[in-house]
């Protein structure tokens, strides 16, 4: 039976893969319209088709009668992939990738012996700013203790339930809690992995090639603590009314 609430699908074509929120009710033709900046691909040059998880088969969205067909006909349910293929002309922005473009690398100590406004590097070098600062290491340190206070005072605790800086739909479980050398930032200062309800995340609990906690493909997230939100928060199941992702 079709329903008419919005559900998440996977979007994919030869140039580009998110993650939308699809109405039922819309007609075929309705979504190949809404699809066309998303993939580039023009609504008289698009194929559709339908994979659910965990299946390969895949099933043919079409219609003689597309203006009037609802895509609600087809088995949609959260998380299912819909397969953008062009018959026509590529996409309108069908651009090599960016591996396949030759880039300049400056060596570093090439950049390092610039002087004056030609680097940042230079202009931090001689205003004193960052690293540069002679005061830096005292305002590293005081950084580190205002960061390590934040865990404390949020009363962040690995098990306990949270959300995302007042996101409802981005609720979880705190998973970890220390410094992640490999990311941006002080390299003492923690980082809050959280293991989130629903696959909306950026990683299964790893970062590059280190494993801090483990969960699901594209559950886990990393945050600062001032992001982090600690209550008793019902866990989201995929029947759940709202989400963060962009519609279209």
């Amino acid at each position: 039976m079709a329903t008419t609430r919005d559900i998440p699908l996977l979007i994919t074509s030869t140039a580009s893969s998110s993650e939308r929120r699809i109405t039922p009710s819309w007609t075929v033709a309705h979504l190949k319209k809404k699809l066309e900046p998303v993939t580039g691909i023009p609504p008289v040059s698009q194929r559709l088709t339908l994979r659910l998880p965990d299946q390969q088969q895949e099933t043919a969205i079409e219609a003689e009668d597309e203006e009037s067909v609802e895509v609600g006909r087809w088995p949609l349910v959260a998380y299912a992939e819909i397969k953008v293929a062009s018959i026509g002309p590529g996409p309108i922005f069908n651009l090599p990738p960016l591996s396949s473009v030759d880039k300049y690398v400056m060596p570093m100590t090439e950049y390092e012996q610039r002087t004056g406004t030609d680097s940042v590097l230079a202009i931090k070098r001689d205003q004193k700013i960052g690293r540069f600062n002679p005061k830096a290491p005292e305002i590293r340190a005081r950084k580190l203790k205002d960061m390590r206070e934040e865990v404390e005072q949020r009363n962040i605790r690995i098990g306990a339930r949270c959300r995302i800086a007042n996101e409802s739909t981005r609720r979880g479980t705190v998973r970890y809690i220390g410094p992640i050398p490999s990311l941006p930032g002080l390299e003492d200062a923690p980082w809050i992995g959280i293991e989130l309800d629903e696959p909306t995340g950026k990683n299964d609990g790893r970062v590059k090639d280190d494993r801090y906690f483990q969960c699901g493909k594209s559950r886990g997230v990393f945050v600062r603590a001032e992001k982090v939100e600690m209550g008793d928060f019902e866990e989201l199941g995929l029947e759940d009314e709202g989400s963060d992702m962009e519609e279209i």
